[in-house]
């Protein structure tokens, strides 16, 4: 994938910011307006999150660890769990200040796609931001198949 194709895709796609702390959520925003993307949905914990999956149809969802209430593993497996939730199998971005080998095993066992260390980097979020993206495009790519069929 080229450079810009990459960051087309970025700027064509539609995310939602999942995290407890304000200022994550506002640097995370900066972040993803200064590589093109404008569709940007921000969720202040995994209950407004999972209520916003509907609505919003995200192609990605970046989204903190550690919250209080539903904390990011619980919301990816509240997500998970209702396989007729056309929104179950959206990519999402973990992001965490914990680098522990378990917590990485822990979010790849949930079904993460990609995980970030925080404090967030531009150029780590670019540099997960299409892999995260080509999961979503083959889930829409299966989606438009299944209502061809």
């Amino acid at each position: 994938m080229t450079q810009a194709i990459d960051t087309g895709a970025i700027a064509r796609s539609k995310v939602l910011i999942v995290d407890d702390e304000y200022h994550t959520r506002k640097t995370i925003r900066a972040l993803l307006l200064a590589m093109g993307c404008t569709r940007i949905h921000e969720a202040g914990d995994g209950g407004g999150a999972l209520e916003a999956m509907r609505a919003i149809e995200p192609d990605v969802v970046l989204l903190d660890w550690e919250m209080p209430g539903i904390d990011g593993a619980d919301f990816v497996r509240r997500l998970g769990s209702d396989r007729a939730r056309p929104d179950c199998n959206v990519p999402i971005i973990m992001m965490t200040g914990h680098g522990e080998h378990s917590h990485v095993l822990e979010a790849v066992r949930l079904g993460v796609h990609e995980f970030l260390l925080k404090p967030v980097s531009r150029a780590a979020l670019k540099a997960r931001m299409p892999s995260a993206l080509a999961k979503s495009d083959s889930r829409q790519r299966s989606v438009e198949r299944k209502l061809a069929s």
